[in-house]
């Protein structure tokens, strides 16, 4: 298991144009999720998540739960999404298992990433540019945001980090998820 921290903000197009190019290099992935939970929201229930992602082409499925503390717990696998393959991530993070059957397919996202591995004093963070739309009930909303995930180190460093880029680039910190902003539609 790996545990996530991240911190997101809502961004401007501007201002992800001048972050960017505060750094060379950045990896460009395209990625489209589609997340899954039960008809009656079991996962939800629980503050799990449950999502398969095509990142340039290539399958990645992931579960991510709650922990005590700051960040999720985050499983990652690198296949394609089938009811072995939910078992598995359902068996990872010490969740109940729900048959692949009563999945279904709730809300996603189709969006572009650049990343970025930056490493800091006290800390190594990528940073992610995510620009594309939110999908969910039919309907569509715009995503533009910055992210600034930990990656080693000092959660307080990047914690200063991610404030100074958002004081110099006037971002607004995003306290929901890309799949609770997706739910929500």
């Amino acid at each position: 298991m790996g545990r996530e921290f991240e911190l997101k903000f809502k961004a401007t197009a501007k201002a992800l144009d001048e972050i960017r190019a505060l750094w060379e290099n950045w990896e460009e992935i395209s990625m489209e999720t589609t997340y899954f939970d039960t008809n009656d929201g079991r996962l939800s229930a629980k503050h799990c998540t449950l999502r398969h992602r095509s990142e340039n082409g290539i399958s990645v499925c992931t579960m991510k739960t709650p922990t005590a503390g700051f960040g999720r717990g985050e499983w990652d696998m690198q296949e394609p999404w089938c009811a072995e393959t939910a078992m598995k991530l359902f068996a990872a993070a010490g969740q109940e298992v729900i048959p692949f059957a009563e999945l279904t397919a709730v809300c996603g996202a189709r969006f572009t990433r650049l990343a970025k591995t930056v490493e800091l004093p006290g800390c190594i963070v990528e940073i992610a540019l995510d620009t594309g739309v939110l999908m969910g009930g039919g309907k569509e909303i715009p995503l533009c945001e910055l992210e600034v995930e930990l990656k080693d180190g000092s959660r307080e460093a990047a914690d200063a980090f991610a404030a100074q880029l958002a004081d110099i680039y006037g971002l607004e910190a995003e306290t929901k998820s890309k799949f609770a902003r997706a739910l929500a539609l």
